[in-house]
């Protein structure tokens, strides 16, 4: 399939009743595996990414070339539509996140999260004024593109010790306001709140498995109005445990047990065959 019609079919899943999983492969492998397993699109996770490459998940810590290059190699593995995290689009001006706009549209992608996270420990969140306009910046630089490119506007509050529901509605609000197509603010804490996000906003809204929400099913996040649901590094560190876990039983006791849950040389290599772009 062509961008524009692997961004029409991105475009399409946010507006079905029914709302999809967006799972978050790590690397080529990852990616193609998730295909074959019967995702409908894929999003890459910066903090996969990173961990794979030995580096911390923080601001800074991958740079906008590698995690393009990093994004068009999750797009040239399978068929699947692809989203990139953005994180904070490289940049704190609204300028330099047009240009990551811009250089994502070119690697294939189908749309992106940018968020508004400014990598500062002492403020970990840029002003709500100027976080919205950092978004309506990229709104702009989306409707230059010729194909639906579909933007996330990210409200972080919540991952960074600020669990303020009125600012981070007050700030999904103002992004939903200048033109973002799906907003997101991961963390939050229970079904309760996620249903008040939804019920706020009118366009489709992200929520993140694996961070809170311990026991949450999709079908209760469905009947809170959520569209997608994302995994975050969830699915990366779910890998990297497994491999803790059974590095530790080796050191510690000596034994090779964790071995016998492994997947098989055979069921990785049919996912990936299954899951190679045709």
């Amino acid at each position: 399939m062509s961008q524009p019609a692997k961004a029409d079919q991105f475009v399409q899943l946010h507006q079905r009743d029914k709302l999809f999983v967006l799972p978050n492969p790590w690397d080529r492998g990852s990616a193609k595996m998730l295909a074959a397993l019967g995702f409908e699109a894929l999003a890459t996770t910066s903090a996969g990414y990173a961990f794979s490459q030995g580096k911390l998940d923080s601001i800074g810590s991958v740079q906008r070339e590698e995690a393009l290059e990093h994004a068009k190699q999750i797009v040239e593995a399978t068929d699947l539509p692809v989203s990139a995290d953005l994180e904070n689009g490289y940049g704190d001006s609204p300028e330099e996140v047009q240009k990551t706009i811009y250089a994502a549209a070119q690697t294939g992608l189908v749309g992106c999260t940018i968020e508004d996270t400014t990598g500062d420990k002492n403020n970990p969140i840029y002003e709500k004024s100027f976080a919205i306009e950092r978004i309506q910046a990229a709104v702009e630089a989306v409707n230059t593109l010729d194909f639906n490119f579909t933007l996330t506007a990210r409200a972080e509050n919540y991952l960074h010790g600020r669990p303020d529901i009125d600012d981070t509605l007050a700030r999904l609000q103002g992004y939903e306001a200048v033109g973002a197509d799906v907003l997101y603010a991961p963390g939050l804490p229970d079904t309760h709140t996620i249903k008040s996000v939804c019920d706020a906003l009118t366009k489709p809204v992200n929520v993140v498995a694996g961070i809170a929400l311990r026991g949450v099913t999709t079908d209760q996040l469905q009947q809170c109005g959520v569209q997608r649901v994302s995994v975050g590094s969830s699915l990366a560190r779910t890998a990297i445990g497994s491999m803790i876990s059974a590095a530790n039983a080796i050191l510690d006791d000596g034994r090779f047990d964790a071995f016998e849950s492994a997947a098989s040389f055979g069921d990785i290599e049919a996912l990936i065959k299954r899951g190679s772009r045709s």
